[in-house]
């Protein structure tokens, strides 16, 4: 069971606004966004058919040389949401190399309502009373959420991952601040550019601080919008988005968040029936 190693930096909703900023600033400060990973990029894959070529020129970081850490697939953690009423359905679904190990979930009331650049505070909290139910320790977390691309670099996978010591990734499906390189629409799969630090960031002007990549793709309408990937904790931004692609099957979404979803929507039925 993972245990946050950082507990003074848990998410409370009874904060007032001006205290979560500055407290989502101090998780900025502690978070590494350069590659620290217990495990071998390359090992990641699921057989989506970007994996092979996004990840071929992956950097082995000094955690993960060759011939050093597991020599198989890392325990990816996928974390998503469903909501009932004032109540959070928190599910995690973790996998190794394509295949569930293990599932679990949590209900906990919400306290405070979505607040844009606030959302740990309201989801947090339930996302940390899921992760307590897990028997297994991740070696990946991939989150429904913003990592660095976050007006103070501190989005939900960045504040999970920093409280949990833990690598960390936020998938978004919209961009909440940035600025992206080039336009993002009706670009093909496998495309990607970088999303760039603006005025909005607490970060220098022009810092990489994501990607949007498009995971999926039509040849006609509808259009898939791209992904919007940033890194949380103890990953780059480049590996960050070389691990989503990896981690697709096909889906417009990566397998852990997929999976995750619908786990949450399972519970949150199981939640209904209950009542």
């Amino acid at each position: 069971m993972p245990e946050p190693v950082r507990p003074e930096l848990l998410p409370d909703p009874e904060l007032d606004r001006e205290a979560m900023e500055a407290l989502q600033r101090d998780i900025a400060d502690a978070a590494d966004f350069t590659d620290s990973l217990p495990f071998d990029p390359a090992s990641v894959d699921i057989g989506g058919v970007a994996s092979a070529d996004a990840l071929r020129t992956a950097t082995l970081t000094e955690a993960a040389t060759p011939g050093e850490g597991p020599s198989e697939p890392p325990l990816v953690a996928g974390v998503d949401q469903a909501f009932l009423d004032d109540r959070a359905v928190s599910a995690v679904v973790v996998s190794r190399g394509g295949e569930v190990v293990e599932r679990t979930y949590a209900v906990t009331d919400l306290s405070i309502p979505y607040i844009p650049g606030l959302l740990a505070f309201r989801e947090g909290g339930p996302i940390v009373d899921a992760l307590a139910t897990l028997e297994s320790d991740p070696d990946l977390y991939v989150l429904d959420g913003s990592g660095r691309i976050h007006f103070r670099q501190a989005g939900i996978a960045t504040h999970i991952g920093v409280l949990f010591d833990a690598p960390a990734i936020g998938v978004a499906k919209s961009l909440l601040c940035g600025t992206p390189d080039s336009a993002v629409d009706g670009r093909p799969a496998g495309w990607r550019t970088p999303i760039l630090a603006d005025d909005r960031v607490d970060a220098p002007a022009r810092t990489t601080i994501g990607y949007a990549y498009q995971s999926r793709q039509y040849d006609s309408s509808p259009v898939i919008n791209p992904l919007y990937v940033s890194p949380g904790h103890r990953v780059s931004a480049g590996t960050a988005v070389d691990l989503v692609a990896a981690l697709c099957d096909g889906y417009k979404l990566p397998e852990p968040t997929r999976l995750a979803d619908g786990y949450a929507e399972e519970g949150k039925s199981e939640v209904a029936d209950d009542c």
